[in-house]
């Protein structure tokens, strides 16, 4: 028992996304923005449409198509990737970088309570013009 204990104890040190650290499976991953899947899952819902096969889409996809389509920031390409080279040239892992572009904080202490990392690394002036320019690529589209 003490031993299951000490396992659990160590996996929870090990994982903790307010000072970026992840489990190791997850070091050679790339992160996707909702907008980004959103993106590949409509593609692959116009490919099974123009098949001439009777083949049903399953629902976890009709489901995640959904929530993707509703929680989808930025809407054509151009945007998402003025996002994507926006905040790729701050000094960010690559999940306070998701976490921005999803989530579209408007102001700086709102973006540092939702993401705790970036506390002590941003100061708000910084992370405000960041944040602002993000609204401009959300906002003309």
């Amino acid at each position: 028992m003490a031993q299951a204990s000490a396992i659990c104890a160590n996996q929870e040190e090990e994982e903790d996304a307010a000072i970026l650290r992840f489990p190791k499976e997850f070091e050679k991953a790339e992160t996707l923005l909702v907008s980004e899947v959103n993106m590949l899952l409509e593609h692959r819902k116009q490919q099974s449409d123009s098949v001439e096969d009777d083949q049903e889409l399953s629902e976890v996809f009709r489901k995640t198509l959904q929530y993707t389509q509703r929680f989808s920031k930025y809407k054509n390409r151009e945007s998402i990737l003025a996002v994507r080279n926006r905040l790729g040239q701050q000094e960010l892992h690559k999940f306070e970088l998701a976490a921005l572009a999803n989530l579209c904080p408007e102001k700086a202490d709102e973006a540092k309570s939702l993401i705790p990392s970036l506390e002590g690394r941003f100061d708000d002036g910084e992370l405000q013009e960041l944040l602002d320019d993000l609204g401009t690529h959300r906002e003309h589209q």
